[in-house]
């Protein structure tokens, strides 16, 4: 039996990109994941998380992970909220699998997961839907191949996060709980009078610097 999970990492920053990212295994590999460690990756240290993504990528038959920037982030959420571009981004790297599933395991942000699975069928290829889905709260605990998945959404994020801070100076996690971030947001804007260009524009810490306006239309970048 061939068997799939599915993790993001990122949905809640106010700076930088959502990951999304399937991971694929036949069933019988489930015990050598938990041997080695996968789990959850928010359980996971950060140096062993690394281990753990370049072993999950020699053992997954198949995988997929889809990097989602602030800009376009911005763009749907002036006319979907955030459970629903998570569903298309979902159904996105369902689609892109050239591996035959039967079965996939989802981490679902909804709290009713059957009202998310029928969200994701709206978006998946004619080909796609026969695939079962089980979309559960908390399935990144619950199922090794989401906790994979979370790790390979995770570790990606990560360096992407990197990326950007070595472009744009530490702005800490990029959470809008951090008081790094929030000083390095302030200070930006008073600055330059526009938010730093990975601010995700309709969360509360970016939104109240600027206009609904320049959100529509995305006139900070």
């Amino acid at each position: 039996m061939i068997v799939g999970g599915i993790d993001e990492a990122g949905r809640g920053p106010c700076f930088g990109p959502m990951t999304m990212s399937v991971a694929v295994f036949n069933k019988k590999q489930e015990s050598e994941l938990k041997k080695i460690g996968v789990k959850d990756s928010k359980d996971i240290p950060p140096n062993k998380r690394d281990i753990l993504f370049d072993e999950v990528k020699e053992r997954v038959i198949e995988e997929v992970t889809l990097v989602v920037d602030a800009i376009e982030i911005n763009d749907l959420m002036a006319r979907e909220n955030l459970n629903e571009i998570e569903a298309m981004k979902v159904a996105q790297v369902i689609n892109k699998l050239k591996t035959k599933v039967d079965l996939i395991y989802i981490d679902s942000p909804d709290p009713t997961p059957g009202k998310y699975e029928k969200r994701i069928r709206k978006y998946l290829d004619k080909g796609k839907q026969k695939i079962k889905i089980i979309a559960e709260n908390k399935a990144d605990s619950t199922y090794v191949v989401v906790g994979a998945a979370s790790i390979l959404a995770k570790v990606t994020r990560d360096r992407e996060i990197e990326k950007l801070r070595n472009k744009y100076g530490d702005f800490g996690s990029g959470y809008p709980s951090d008081p790094k971030t929030k000083k390095y947001l302030e200070e930006y804007f008073n600055k330059n009078n526009k938010l730093p260009p990975m601010s995700r524009v309709f969360w509360s810490t970016c939104k109240k610097y600027v206009p609904a306006g320049d959100r529509a239309q995305q006139k900070l970048f």
